[in-house]
């Protein structure tokens, strides 16, 4: 009697310890761990291109829009002074004559004439953008362009 107490007194010390050990064992495995990090990988390399492009995008808006504000502030000045300004100071920009994000550089043609003017945003941060969008240029016609692509204006992505 007393074998079978013994052997069942050590079963159940081994079945106390092993729930003592299920208890204190609390955490992630090796594999659910390697899981998740496939699953942020995957999430992040069909994440990152999009927020690049939405990146690259708003630089284009913003150089964009500033040079349709170049535009209307020349059309301003000259109605005032009947010549258009060659200096973006006179057009209510202030030095360094950068978009907000900084990536666009804004000029005017030097000397602007009497009857045209010409303001370029061009590129300054090397960001992969100066394969397609360079530079973009309005004038006194309203005609706009955009280098080397020349779809620039119209571009979605």
């Amino acid at each position: 009697m007393e074998l079978n107490s013994r052997t069942e007194l050590a079963r159940m010390s081994a079945r106390n310890r092993i729930m003592k050990m299920r208890i204190y064992m609390r955490g992630f495995t090796l594999v659910e761990l390697m899981i998740v990090v496939v699953i942020v990988a995957i999430l992040t390399a069909i994440a990152f291109p999009n927020y690049r492009n939405f990146v690259i995008r708003a630089k284009r808006t913003e150089a964009k829009a500033a040079l349709l504000k170049a535009a209307t502030n020349q059309e301003k000045f000259y109605l005032q002074n009947q010549i258009f300004s060659d200096n973006l100071v006179q057009l209510g920009f202030s030095a360094p004559f950068k978009t907000d994000s900084g990536a666009y550089q804004l000029s005017v043609s030097d000397p602007a004439s009497a009857s045209d003017f010409t303001v370029t945003a061009t590129l300054v941060l090397d960001d992969g953008e100066h394969l397609k969008c360079k530079t973009f240029t309005i004038d006194g016609r309203g005609s706009k362009t955009s280098l080397p692509d020349t779809n620039c204006w119209t571009r979605k992505n």
